[in-house]
């Protein structure tokens, strides 16, 4: 048996190993964070409380989520920056087994080639967190912006 502290630990440097990944161009790397069928979308607030929630960015597998960022390497342009994401107040929901549902704020600040700082999303993490042999890996990762206005193209995940 995993001690609560133990898994809230692992759940946090989860989400941290998270944002760390996107803010160091290593996101080749993103994908790994999820399980084989891990589902990962950007849904802005609006749609969060309509029928369907309509998602601006949807992948539901970890092939997809390959293939996304092997063309953004290849075939997308789009405004070059550096993000940095901060991840705060993370909280366990609730567990069913060996998975949790987890929610946390995020803030997504880019910084563009000419040294320019903006804010780029604000929202929240749903998260639904699973352990697989020990470690734990987003089953479902839902980015949920507090608008709908993103200001350039949503090329790097949130």
């Amino acid at each position: 048996m995993i001690a609560a502290s133990d898994i809230f630990n692992a759940i946090l440097a989860l989400e941290y190993r998270y944002a760390r990944l996107l803010d160091d161009d290593r996101l080749e790397e993103w994908p790994d964070l999820f399980v084989e069928r891990g589902v990962y979308k950007v849904i802005p607030r609006e749609n969060w409380h309509r029928e369907p929630k309509l998602a601006i960015l949807f992948c539901d597998s970890r092939a997809m989520m390959i293939d996304r960022i092997r063309s953004l390497r290849t075939a997308n342009i789009y405004n070059l920056h550096y993000p940095r994401h901060i991840v705060t107040n993370v909280e366990v929901l609730g567990a069913r087994g060996d998975e949790y549902d987890v929610a946390a704020a995020y803030t997504v600040y880019q910084t563009d080639l000419e040294g320019q700082t903006k804010l780029f999303s604000v929202g929240q993490y749903l998260d639904v967190i699973t352990f697989s042999e020990g470690e734990p890996l987003f089953r479902e990762k839902v980015a949920i912006c507090d608008t709908f206005n993103i200001p350039n193209l949503l090329a790097i995940p949130l």
